[in-house]
């Protein structure tokens, strides 16, 4: 949890300022706040996105005892071929136009079939901008950071790779923005669960917006003592410069979501190259491909897993739950 303060910040021309304290997220008042979305899904996901009543009745949303909040999909029924799987997808009341946003997870969704994602966006999509900040499909082992934007934009988005983007037109190349993959392992799926989970910033001002992810061993202490420091954190994993784009022109009013959902516009399109068994429709029928599984601390030593050994021998399984302790908004 973050505390009531903060430590002195700089901006590139060496004026200082604060990151103060705006809204915090967090135990059994987590969901307050939050539209639950029960519509088609816009990317086409083979979803059945239910409402705030039915979410807490199928306990696809609770709070553990130590005020972890749980956001799942079903992963108890058996579906007919063609038959969509119940999932959440949520969207924050509040809006927001700059500010500092810090996620601590313990685990998030991953394996065959399963897109979740953690994003920001505007209005009139995608006039106001999208921002990425978790995202990822199937099996994979590094996060994507990306953005999209309306066809206009202009601007230039770099990553610690050095691998930059200059057109994120969201109607362009298939909606696939400037998309930035991070170096890390843990930065998403197995190796992301297996180590503790971590926290991931964005970073939303005049300067720029940038993004990082810490995987657990990696966590700044000044986000641990509760005063975010963006300065002393480093090159982000992705960011996109104010000096050849108008920030506040592409990305205003933004809602934060959170969504699980399967298949559709890149978990299904990418599903026959990804190595996963049979198709992408198939493999939503059965529940056990769903299943969450805990890691439970062993004693005497554990050998390392290859980078190319299977989920399996991670000790987990392919999950459909996000397992959160705190979503912290800072403004300027």
């Amino acid at each position: 949890m973050l505390k009531k303060r903060s430590s002195l910040n700089f901006n590139p021309d060496g004026s200082s300022f604060l990151w103060l304290p705006q809204d915090e997220y967090s135990g059994r008042t987590f969901y307050d706040r939050w539209r639950f979305f029960n519509w088609p899904d816009p990317t086409n996901g083979h979803v059945n996105y239910i409402n705030r009543t039915a979410a807490f009745e199928k306990r696809l949303v609770y709070f553990e005892d130590d005020g972890t909040v749980i956001m799942k999909a079903d992963d108890a029924s058996r579906l007919e071929r063609g038959v969509f799987r119940d999932s959440i997808r949520i969207e924050s009341l509040t809006t927001y136009n700059t500010g500092l946003f810090v996620l601590d997870l313990n685990r998030a969704p991953w394996g065959c079939a399963v897109w979740p994602a953690f994003w920001t966006v505007g209005g009139n999509w995608p006039h106001l901008g999208e921002i990425d900040i978790i995202e990822g499909v199937h099996d994979n082992e590094h996060n994507q950071v990306a953005w999209h934007t309306a066809p206009a934009f202009t601007g230039t988005v770099s990553s610690s790779t050095g691998h930059p983007h200059t057109d994120c037109n969201a109607f362009i190349n298939h909606n696939s923005g400037c998309g930035i993959t991070e170096w890390s392992r843990a930065s998403y799926g197995p190796f992301f669960d297996v180590q503790g989970g971590g926290v991931f910033a964005m970073k939303w001002d005049e300067n720029d917006i940038s993004v990082w992810s810490f995987y657990r061993a990696a966590v700044p202490r000044d986000i641990v003592d509760g005063t975010p420091n963006p300065s002393e954190w480093g090159i982000p994993s992705a960011r996109l410069h104010s000096s050849q784009c108008d920030i506040g022109k592409y990305f205003a009013n933004h809602s934060i979501i959170f969504d699980i959902t399967f298949c559709g516009d890149w978990a299904g399109n990418s599903y026959a190259t990804s190595g996963c068994p049979g198709t992408c429709e198939e493999r939503l029928m059965d529940p056990k491909n769903f299943e969450v599984y805990r890691k439970q601390l062993v004693a005497g030593d554990i050998s390392p897993v290859s980078a190319a050994a299977p989920s399996a021998a991670l000790g987990l399984s392919a999950g459909v739950a996000l397992l959160a302790t705190f979503l912290g908004v800072l403004a300027l």
